[in-house]
């Protein structure tokens, strides 16, 4: 389950574009930890935090510590519990005093997102106003939070720190090999993602995706790889470097759809949940968090099983299929991924 904290961001990365301000009715920390634990009694074993960009939110500590009972058997359901609790951020509020106590609070792994190596990349993919100068800023304390996390014991050797980077042709697609560089270097997972048509307002167009084929080859042929495949439920297919420097992952939503065997649910940060990244229309959860106990009526684990088992979401293999059999259709509304956590 991927929840989300706030919509709000520091960055306006085109391909997200983020709001300035979150919606009214904001869960609160009793509230989301009731929703996990509901998630956690239906069998959902990792969880990740998400925004927007949730070390926005003042207490995400106190949330990652209060969600720790969570953890190992359920007494009430019989559920194996939380296995994982995650955390998916652009790093620049990562500092070395977040990191430690992120640590201590019992989070178990960070995932930080960067698009480029250089300050004029870093600006435009996260839609800086302040161009080369602010790009190298933002550039500096994605790194240090790298350091910060790696210091705090995220050990990126067992999967505890990976970095995210969305691939646009056009854009940044010569900063495949670099990215590929610093990630060796540092010993690093680099999770390469297609750009996705997710939301309304990113200006996304079939022709701006860099199939994630393309881009193993290109890394490939600078250093050779040997293919590990896809886990079940994975969004990502690995590769390890034949020289032993680490692995690299791609994530082919657009290119090579996975919606077959997708088990990700999401909640935005008031309380909707949404079976699929391109949905455009989810559950409200409030009414059950919010509601006073009653022996009738459909409990909250109730109406997220019931959302869960009547899901049919296959948009990106639908789309695919229309695309090659040149079918013409209009764009469908989606869900903005700011709300979604991507």
């Amino acid at each position: 389950m991927r929840l989300s904290l706030t919509a709000r961001c520091n960055l306006a990365c085109p391909y997200c574009c983020p709001d300035s301000h979150d919606p009214p009715e904001l869960l609160t920390l009793t509230e989301r930890v009731q929703l996990v634990g509901a998630a956690a009694d239906l069998g959902f074993g990792r969880l990740r935090l998400t925004g927007g960009e949730p070390l926005l939110h003042r207490g995400l500590e106190e949330l990652v510590s209060a969600l720790q009972p969570l953890r190992g058997p359920q007494a009430s359901s019989g559920s194996p519990g939380l296995s994982e609790i995650a955390l998916t951020t652009n790093g620049v509020l990562l500092s070395a005093q977040r990191a430690h106590d992120l640590r201590a609070a019992g989070l178990d792994r960070i995932t930080v997102s960067l698009d480029g190596t250089d300050g004029a990349s870093v600006a435009r993919m996260a839609g800086l106003a302040g161009g080369v100068s602010a790009g190298e800023a933002v550039l500096d304390k994605v790194l240090a939070s790298l350091d910060h996390a790696c210091d705090a014991g995220f050990d990126p050797a067992n999967g505890a720190l990976k970095l995210n980077a969305v691939i646009a042709r056009g854009r940044n697609e010569h900063q495949l090999l670099p990215l590929a560089e610093l990630a060796r270097q540092r010993g690093i997972e680099l999770r390469l993602i297609e750009f996705m048509d997710v939301g309304n307002r990113n200006g996304w167009q079939p022709d701006l995706v860099l199939p994630a084929a393309e881009m193993v080859r290109r890394i490939g042929a600078r250093w050779p790889l040997v293919p590990l495949g896809r886990q079940a439920h994975g969004t990502a297919s690995r590769w390890r470097y034949r020289d032993g420097a680490g692995h690299l992952a791609v994530v082919a939503s657009i290119s090579a759809p996975f919606c077959g065997d997708c088990d990700r649910l999401r909640i935005t940060a008031d309380g909707v949940a949404y079976t699929c990244l391109f949905a455009s229309s989810g559950l409200d959860l409030k009414p059950w968090l919010r509601r006073a106990p009653s022996a009738a009526g459909e409990t909250l684990g109730g109406a997220m099983r019931s959302l869960w088992s009547q899901r049919h979401d296959r948009y990106s293999e639908e789309r695919a299929e229309e695309q090659s059999s040149g079918t013409v259709t209009t764009q469908r509304s989606h869900a903005e991924m700011a709300y979604l956590g991507g």
